[in-house]
């Protein structure tokens, strides 16, 4: 079990088990980053970040950024579970962290 604990992005990502559909976050609208680029640096950015998932709720997780427009942010995360769940967020939920 100890094994859930460990983040996503350090390599072997084969032993992450992820977020349910049952308890998949809530999604910051496609609508409004449908007519912007989004920037996808080569090497995700650390950060904080402020999800809310169906049956768990809102927990604020590390996570990194693999995708962002000038309003929305998606996240790479591990959520109090240990599981991995992406999501797109609003950007203002997000905040940059040094990298471990």
């Amino acid at each position: 079990m100890g094994l859930r604990r460990r983040e996503p992005w350090d390599g072997d990502r084969s032993r992450i088990e992820r977020v349910p559909l049952r308890d998949s976050p809530e999604q910051a609208p496609a609508k409004q980053r449908a007519a912007t680029p989004a920037t996808r640096p080569e090497t995700p950015l650390p950060v904080r970040v402020w999800v809310t998932q169906r049956q768990t709720g809102e927990f604020e997780a590390n996570g990194v950024a693999v995708a962002w427009t000038t309003r929305q942010v998606e996240v790479r995360y591990i959520d109090p579970h240990g599981r991995e769940g992406f999501a797109w967020v609003w950007a203002s939920a997000v905040t940059r962290r040094d990298a471990d």
